[in-house]
């Protein structure tokens, strides 16, 4: 059992370990962390399920991590499957006889992997993500205590903060991208920068399109249409003067 000097000490460790960042840069920090900070994993990673269900591992501390996950997404069984798809904590001592994971426990102890721990890390309407903790011994995780409920905590504190990041950054770059598009069609159109705008929403009204999309499909046609006139221009090769 740990104690609360050694909970005060991880939290205090975790806490120098979850660095401001994006999303992506902090779930990596996450499964890092884990490996450092909780009792007897070895190996972590995080599962995320997408809106349209679609499973991702991010952040795998090794490389098997990614063949192991995707095991588990194809066999639909498994912690690092469960934790992000139904259940909120899922341990498994003894992956070898553990009738829950018939098809997967076999090819995690082939893999060297004896037992695994999954709970889930955050909630949202874009998508769901579970912490995935692997151990080359039987009988771990068989009590992750207040390690684990700290590292959750933090966790979810580090991914709200995390999300707003990457929020202002994709709102930034959207409205770099349509303010792009609004200079292509002022200056094709002769329109003002009001016009500009309009004419881009009807199109993404009319199409059932996010303006971010229209937008950065016109960029990409102006951009082509700019390439095909320098091929023009090019002078063609001299001909042979010899005949």
């Amino acid at each position: 059992m740990i104690d609360d000097q050694s909970l005060l000490e991880s939290a205090r460790r975790l806490s120098e370990a979850l660095a401001p960042g994006d999303l992506d840069a902090t779930l990596t920090q996450l499964t890092a962390a884990a490996v450092d900070l909780i009792p007897e994993v070895v190996y972590a990673s995080i599962t995320v399920r997408h809106g349209d269900d679609r499973l991702e591992t991010v952040g795998p501390t090794h490389p098997a991590l990614i063949e192991l996950d995707k095991a588990q997404y194809t066999f639909h069984e498994g912690p690092c499957y469960d934790a992000a798809t139904d259940e909120t904590h899922v341990v498994s001592t003894n992956l070898s006889e553990d009738p829950r994971f018939m098809k997967y426990g076999p090819v995690a102890v082939e893999a060297g992997i004896r037992a695994q721990a999954a709970f889930r890390l955050f909630d949202s309407r874009e998508s769901q993500g579970a912490l995935n903790l692997y151990a080359t011994e039987v009988g771990a995780f068989e009590d992750l205590g207040g390690t684990a409920a700290l590292f959750k905590h933090q966790a979810a504190v580090a991914i709200s903060y995390a999300r707003e990041v990457t929020n202002l950054k994709e709102a930034l770059e959207t409205r770099k991208t349509i303010g792009q598009a609004m200079g292509i069609v002022m200056e094709r159109y002769q329109l003002t920068d009001d016009r500009a705008f309009a004419f881009l929403t009807r199109l993404s009204q009319q199409r059932n399109v996010k303006l971010r999309l229209v937008a950065q499909e016109l960029i990409a046609a102006s951009d082509e249409r700019g390439n095909e006139e320098r091929d023009d221009e090019e002078p063609s090769a001299p001909q042979d003067a010899a005949g």
